[in-house]
């Protein structure tokens, strides 16, 4: 027996679907500005409504627990940037002449480009390969500490929207989840409805709550491995390493970077920077092959492909913030996946290695 042709009608709803994600990836790229503190709101809101319950359970209403997560974060939030300011800014401040001294430091290797670079143009030379150069004007523009003063104000109005929009999500409890009751046409519905959005609602704040114990204890574990190999503010290094390790793959590699690179500063060869930074890429790699995997179970475990375009593609829509919600957007995805006959294929390609089945038969 042979397959059915493709139909016209068929081709017409692939089509759709592929004019509707084109359509969204372009909100989601042209209204970042709002939908940016929205999400964010929206993710914190699933990571604290087991707090926000707790709370409820001792007699606290809603509005009380929201202003008491939101006055928490804030305090948190703040203390750390009073705490970090200094340091940072030295280092922006710095910069210039902390590039310096990485290129002197690292001349061995520049002259082992210069080598190469040399006998590649003799070769187009003798195989007589035209070379044309273009000279670049290079306009530096304001200073790195400059710009960065210069987007304080963008930052702090979306950081205060995103608490205003969490605080009136926490407030409002469970009305969302009655009114999808509400408008839910029967009674299976209406059930399936509050399975989806409470299993959402569970890896969400269980991905958040284990992630932030993890990257507290690698930043601990961090800050305390550069102290001990002589690196000055350890403490920077350990909250950037807490910070960082958000963002999968990439965190990892950019800390590892900004480790050799203030090793190479601060000591006197190269190789105490490489020890540096290789400490500090073996101790994020336990975290993430071995720690990581460990506590968050088989139902949070993800595709590490897929993984990887989602922070590529967030990253690139929503700056920092996007890698920031890559992992939180599929783990969402998935949960919707494995409820839902339709997306269930979609679910199973997201899943982890040796998670086909996501634990139970496709939904129905």
């Amino acid at each position: 027996m042979t397959d059915a042709p493709e139909t016209p009608a068929r081709h017409s709803h692939w089509a759709v679907i592929g004019l509707f994600l084109i359509a969204a990836g372009g909100v989601l790229v042209l209204a970042r500005s709002f939908l940016m503190p929205l999400i964010l709101a929206f993710l914190l809101s699933l990571t604290f409504s087991p707090v926000r319950r707790f709370l409820k359970r001792r007699g606290l209403p809603d509005g009380v627990s929201a202003s008491i997560i939101v006055l928490a974060l804030v305090s948190v939030c703040g203390v750390a940037l009073i705490g970090l300011t200094g340091p940072v800014q030295d280092y922006i401040e710095d910069g210039p002449n902390i590039m310096r001294d990485v290129e002197y430091k690292l001349r061995g290797l520049n002259d082992l480009v210069a080598k190469v670079s040399d006998a590649t143009e003799k070769v187009d030379e003798l195989t007589d390969t035209e070379s044309k150069t273009t000279k670049l004007s290079v306009d530096t523009g304001p200073g790195m500490f400059t710009q960065v003063v210069l987007s304080l104000p963008y930052v702090a109005a979306q950081g205060a929207l995103t608490l205003v929009m969490l605080f009136f999500l926490i407030a409002s409890g469970d009305m969302f989840y009655e009114k999808i009751v509400a408008v839910s046409p029967t009674f299976k519905d209406k059930r399936r409805a509050i399975e989806i959005v409470y299993d959402i609602e569970r890896k969400i704040s269980r991905y958040f709550l284990t992630i932030t114990g993890i990257n507290a204890g690698l930043g601990g574990a961090v800050g305390l491995a550069l102290w001990a190999l002589g690196m000055p503010n350890p403490v920077l290094f350990g909250v950037l390493a807490f910070g960082f390790n958000f963002i999968p793959f990439i965190g990892a590699l950019v800390g590892v970077a900004l480790a050799f690179a203030i090793g190479i500063v601060s000591f006197n060869t190269v190789g105490q920077a490489g020890l540096v930074a290789a400490v500090y890429f073996l101790l994020t790699s336990i975290e993430g092959q071995l720690v990581t995997p460990f506590a968050v179970g088989r139902s949070l475990n993800l595709n590490p492909v897929a993984v990887f375009v989602a922070v590529a593609f967030w990253g690139w829509a929503w700056s920092v913030v996007g890698m920031f919600v890559a992992v939180p957007v599929l783990i969402i995805i998935r949960a919707l996946a494995e409820q839902v006959e339709k997306l269930y294929p979609l679910g199973v390609f997201l899943s982890g290695r040796g998670d086909d089945e996501l634990g139970h038969t496709p939904p129905e």
